[in-house]
């Protein structure tokens, strides 16, 4: 450590080369903290959990009793009687008491991205609420035709400020806090819809997970998915980067004028005749299919074929975006992880050790800052796999029953996890 110090004050490794290996030290030294405890108000499961983007000092946590709190995990409300274990107790607590409080469970818990003054939650009760931190009031109410499975926000988009839903219902619903309406409805799953992620490299593509064991790729600015991940579709590994040599001749190539313009020279092809002419005739009506046919007018992601694709053998129940956008992870009923290249739709066949995942509700999956680990609750434990390899690197333990989430904290690198089935939390 004190070496690359030295190297970093020597001007030998870049900063950002620097701080990389340092977080990734500090990950790879996590373990269950003696020194910080999270006195939880729930009575039931934790089902949800998000550190705020914007300060990285709130946690919102929703569960199964109907209640959902926010604490300060930075500053402590009070010490044990040693003076050793900070003690972090709620800052705000809404149960089913409440006035304006959910009735039934709590899927989902989400920050407002860019602000901590809202939070959204999504129940069983079928309603989406959108609250007031400082008042603990519900200023906005959404009523879905089935249970609320999940919800999200985009955490880059600048031109809307949409909330993607997911239910029982076949369809996914994008809720528009602007105007305090439904905007868009997104149909294509034969099921409900379990989870959902926004990507991380574009504001307007949305990726829904079901129960029909389908990942659908939506662009909320037009109709219809425009890709259905199949598992049986693959390529081995990662996509090879393009080399700082082909971009130069890439750039030079489309910076030299007249360079595409100018017409190849006639190419002297010897004319068919007979029966020849006649095959190709044939075949060129084939190609040449009219503006207005069924093929023609389906959109790609909603082809017969591909409609009926599945990424999981069994509901999809998580899903969750590595930093740049480029790979999709997710998690099934089949108790099986998979990795999902982006732009080509492809499984890149990485073979995620054995694990036993929960199979009856969304799990909410965490990464790793520079996305080399994955952490997935595994019943009583949470896993760290390397996303490339899919080796185990760690297994974090501490619950005592089933963990049905977790979440990464960048800011001080905490995999901040709060899930319980009694009162008690860790």
């Amino acid at each position: 450590m004190w070496r690359e110090v030295s190297d970093r004050e020597a001007g030998k490794i870049r900063p950002s080369l620097f701080t990389s290996r340092v977080r990734s030290r500090r990950v790879a030294a996590l373990q269950l903290s003696n020194r910080k405890e999270i006195v939880s108000p729930h009575r039931g499961a934790v089902n949800s959990i998000q550190v705020d983007l914007t300060e990285g000092r709130y946690l919102l946590s929703g569960s199964s009793d109907a209640s959902v709190a926010i604490y300060d995990i930075q500053q402590a409300s009070d010490y044990d009687e040693y003076g050793l274990i900070a003690k972090h107790r709620s800052l705000v607590a809404v149960d089913k008491h409440h006035e304006q409080g959910h009735k039934f469970a709590i899927s989902s818990a989400i920050w407002y991205p860019i602000d901590t003054g809202l939070f959204v939650t999504g129940s069983y009760d079928h309603d989406i609420k959108v609250w007031d931190t400082n008042t603990s009031q519900a200023i906005m109410e959404y009523k879905m035709p089935g249970k609320v499975y999940g919800t999200a926000m985009s955490s880059i988009a600048t031109t809307h400020m949409l909330i993607a839903a997911g239910s029982a219902d076949v369809q996914v619903r994008l809720c528009d806090i602007a105007s305090g309406a439904f905007t868009h409805t997104l149909s294509g799953h034969h099921d409900g819809v379990m989870t959902l992620e926004w990507s991380s490299s574009s504001e307007w593509v949305l990726m829904t997970g079901g129960c029909d064991g389908a990942i659908r790729f939506w662009d909320i600015r037009r109709a219809g998915c425009f890709l259905v991940l199949d598992q049986l579709r693959s390529q081995l590994g990662r996509r090879p980067a393009l080399s700082v040599h082909s971009l130069k001749n890439a750039n030079a190539e489309r910076m030299t004028p007249g360079k595409n313009s100018a017409k190849a020279p006639p190419s002297h092809k010897r004319v068919p005749s007979g029966s020849v002419m006649k095959n190709l005739n044939n075949s060129n009506k084939h190609q040449n299919l009219p503006r207005g046919s069924a093929t023609q007018r389906l959109h790609p992601g909603m082809s017969s074929s591909l409609n009926r694709a599945t990424a999981h053998y069994g509901a999809v129940t998580g899903l969750k975006s590595t930093k740049d956008g480029i790979y999709l992870i997710s998690s099934g009923s089949d108790s099986r992880l998979r990795l999902w290249d982006v732009e080509s739709g492809c499984n890149t066949l990485v073979n995620f050790e054995a694990m036993r995942l929960q199979t009856s509700k969304p799990l909410q999956l965490a990464i790793s800052h520079d996305s080399s680990l994955v952490f997935v609750p595994c019943m009583s434990s949470v896993k760290a796999y390397h996303v490339w390899s899919g080796v185990t690197f760690q297994t974090l333990r501490g619950h005592y029953e089933s963990v049905n989430c977790c979440y990464f904290n960048y800011h001080d690198q905490e995999s901040s996890r709060l899930v319980s089935i009694q009162s008690s939390s860790h």
